[in-house]
């Protein structure tokens, strides 16, 4: 019997570490082992009660069918009054779309932008969707170096060596994952400015632009003549401690709407009116949650970050946004790779290798403080005696 085959385009695709190691993490657990979570990247808070209540209100009021694929009006005008106020544009609704979540939007964008032979700049280390999405459509990704001498930031000088005619798409990250790097404003500037002597769009991903600490994180969509060529992805997941909700948006440019409408047509028809209902909620409710929840975060970053640079053979600078520590362990007589495995089987301690971000990220590793105070403390004492066992 012939067997059937599976697409090149799919084994293009790439993966996300962080569910890969929390399977990992959970199957020891089930063998009795105690594992630190601070693999996955996700708030450990709960939604906050007001906009929980408004989703369930809304299921019983039989807010459970079909919608509008471009999102519920009351959605899409919420959105559009947030970003407008936050980034100091002027957003008409009609250019917000819904979707499930921050993450198709990634793969929309990238569809409806690039094809084979196009060229895609995007972060290194960065997310791994950006680079798995490039890959999937036959596109070429170009990976542009984020510097730890820089807070994480890219050097505008090597943004512009990159661009060329090819360039269809810049994918910019911040507040980053993995690294809690912030764009300065003057970088985005120069950006900007090389960005626009190319025929580039740009996808500005600002998912945690809520979750910054002493910073301001500047959106590129704000500066002159970027609106019209940006695509500005924000959602609820990390704000709003919303994972499971499943509920993003995007500010799209006037050419784009109708071809990325089309695409969530043609892949989801539309979100949940109920879970839409939720967002509106979220938008326009009390921020209380928000506020200590950011609070809460900046705390355990305080602790963790000087923990850390206390144990012999890792440096970590401090991040300015997201809930992400990134700490270099080139000094350790073990390469990162090796190190994050062995702090997983030998001392119960679940994190990602750098590696699952870029070619530019081999030396790091990325602790995830969306966790408890008191479990980052014992994962930094475990991490200390895993370091101090190594030169016995």
């Amino acid at each position: 019997m012939r067997r059937a085959n599976v697409t090149d385009a799919v084994s293009r695709l790439g993966t996300e570490g962080a569910f890969a190691v929390l399977a990992r993490a959970r199957a020891l657990e089930a063998d009795g082992h105690d594992v630190i979570h601070l693999e996955i990247g996700e708030p450990d808070f709960e939604t906050p009660p007001h906009v929980a209540e408004a989703g369930v209100d809304a299921i019983r009021a039989g807010e459970t069918h079909y919608c509008q694929t471009a999102g519920l009006p009351a959605l899409r005008e919420a959105a559009a009054a947030s970003l407008s106020s936050s980034r100091n544009v002027a957003l008409d609704p009609q250019n917000v779309l819904v979707a499930n979540g921050a993450k198709p939007f990634l793969f929309f964008t990238v569809l409806a932008t690039c094809g084979a032979g196009d060229e895609v700049i995007y972060p290194d280390p960065g997310f791994p969707i950006y680079e798995s999405a490039v890959r999937f459509v036959g596109a070429t990704p170009v990976p542009l170096p984020l510097r730890e001498e820089r807070g994480f930031s890219f050097d505008p000088a090597e943004l512009e060596s990159l661009l060329s005619e090819r360039t269809r798409l810049v994918i910019l990250n911040a507040p980053h994952n993995p690294t809690g790097g912030v764009i300065p404003g003057a970088d985005l500037e120069r950006a900007a400015a090389a960005i626009l002597r190319t025929p580039a769009w740009v996808l500005t991903d600002e998912v945690y632009s809520r979750i910054t600490y002493d910073v301001v994180a500047p959106s590129i969509a704000s500066l002159p003549d970027l609106l019209d060529r940006t695509i500005l992805l924000d959602g609820f997941s990390k704000t709003f401690s919303m994972t499971g909700w499943r509920l993003g948006y995007a500010a799209v440019p006037t050419d784009l709407v109708d071809p990325l409408t089309r695409l969530i047509v043609n892949s989801i028809s539309c979100v949940p009116p109920f879970v839409q209902l939720a967002g509106v909620a979220a938008l326009e409710g009390p921020q209380d949650a928000v506020v200590e929840m950011v609070a809460e975060f900046r705390r355990r970053r305080d602790y963790l970050v000087p923990a850390l640079n206390s144990i012999p053979g890792i440096s970590c600078i401090e991040p300015g946004g997201a809930f992400y520590a990134f700490p270099n362990v080139s000094q350790l007589p073990l390469d990162a790779d090796t190190v994050a495995e062995r702090l997983l089987v030998e001392a119960g301690v679940a994190l990602l290798a750098g590696r699952a971000f870029g070619i530019h990220a081999t030396d790091h590793l990325r602790v995830s403080y969306a966790s408890s105070l008191s479990n980052l403390e014992q994962a930094v004492e475990r991490i200390r005696a895993f370091v101090a066992s190594l030169d016995t």
